[in-house]
């Protein structure tokens, strides 16, 4: 059988320069669109049962973050379900993968995707739930809906607690990790979901950057911006997505903030916060403290020695999403950050940092945030 290899499908990304020979694939990973950033890549090999394989990403090199490659391990996966991690090496510019499929078809990515039909699936299941509502609040570049769930009865005199994820469209676990919190704050059964949502309502997107997911982009939306630059001044004709976003924060307000993203580089699970902004004060501080403390007791997957460093007083940028809503709103607003490689703390050999471990932070959230909702 003919080695084939296809990307016409959501989120897909692979050129292909040379598959005559399965030792010796060279492929290249595509640009963001408009945009010089790359690095997400997913593709379907076909025609390589039980034959031994090496696929070389030349422009590796070339990547926006050259040191998530270092200790990275790709993932594949025969039926779009369950993902492993296949043997992965980056020498001299050359991401390269060696393995034997085990079947006839086999996807390989960058991380598991979160598909356009799954996140459909996921809020279209949410808006059945008697307590959550499904709105469009607006439309991304290419027309879509920005898709926005309230959970909880709208009563004003509730805390108001955010939940923003995928800003960056490559970063999906961030998607899974909304996924594990709907479901847990959907759960009639669940006792702590119950009693946060007796003390607060909840605004989540779960996909800031439908477009920018179905390009197959690692960074940026439909017209080459990222978003997370553009909290300051979004505009309709750039950054719609945070555009209606932050409006509808404004017309709701904000008691909590947390944007959930990934890191190419850093091995661990870790917070970066807004110790920068020119209102930070003791209050502020002290919760962050407490929101730490108590989701490392909840989930030691999150822990807080390894991560970015905290930036000087008044020294944060506020065109990033978490500072600048910290800033607006004077309110706890933290960014989340999970790996694309291991968490190196609680390692798994077979599938890296997975979006079953996303899924489970993503519940675990839940008694975090009623730990800390009386102080908000």
């Amino acid at each position: 059988m003919k080695l084939s290899i296809s990307t016409t499908f959501d989120a897909g990304n692979i050129e292909v320069i040379n598959a005559d020979k399965p030792e010796n694939i060279q492929l290249k990973i595509r640009k963001d669109t408009d945009s010089d950033f790359l690095q997400w890549f997913y593709f379907r090999l076909q025609g390589a049962k039980n034959q031994e394989c090496k696929l070389n990403l030349i422009n590796a090199g070339e990547a926006a973050y050259p040191e998530g490659w270092e200790n990275y391990q790709a993932r594949a996966s025969y039926d779009r379900e369950t993902w492993f991690q296949v043997p992965t090496k980056y020498v001299n510019g050359v991401l390269s993968m060696e393995f034997t499929p085990e079947c006839d078809s086999v996807y390989i990515a960058y991380f598991a995707p979160f598909s356009y039909e799954q996140h459909l699936d996921l809020v279209n299941d949410a808006q059945q739930s008697p307590i959550c509502t499904l709105e469009s609040i607006g439309q991304t570049i290419q027309g879509r809906s920005i898709d926005f769930l309230r959970i909880g009865d709208d009563d004003s005199s509730k805390k108001k607690l955010w939940i923003i994820a995928r800003q960056h469209p490559g970063e999906t676990m961030a998607e899974w990790f909304m996924l594990g919190l709907i479901s847990r704050l959907l759960d009639e059964e669940d006792s702590s979901s119950i009693s946060l949502l007796n003390k607060a309502n909840l605004y989540l997107v779960p996909n800031m950057n439908i477009d920018g997911s179905i390009l197959g982009n690692l960074r940026v939306n439909a017209k080459g911006v990222n978003l997370n630059r553009e909290w300051a001044e979004p505009s309709i004709e750039n950054s719609p997505e945070v555009f209606y976003v932050k409006m509808k924060m404004k017309e709701i307000g904000m008691d909590f903030n947390l944007d959930v993203h990934g890191d190419e580089g850093l091995p661990y699970v870790f917070i970066s916060g807004i110790e920068g902004i020119p209102s930070f004060d003791q209050n502020l501080r002290q919760l962050t403290d407490n929101f730490m403390k108590n989701w490392k007791a909840v989930n030691p997957d999150i822990q807080d020695e390894h991560g970015y460093p905290k930036n000087e007083p008044g020294a944060a940028n506020l065109k990033i999403c978490s500072k600048n809503l910290g800033e607006e709103f004077h309110c706890l607003s933290q960014t989340l950050e999970m790996p694309f490689k291991q968490n190196d703390n609680i390692p798994d050999p077979i599938v890296g940092w997975s979006s079953e471990r996303s899924i489970k932070l993503g519940e675990s959230l839940v008694n975090t945030l009623l730990s800390i909702v009386d102080d908000l």
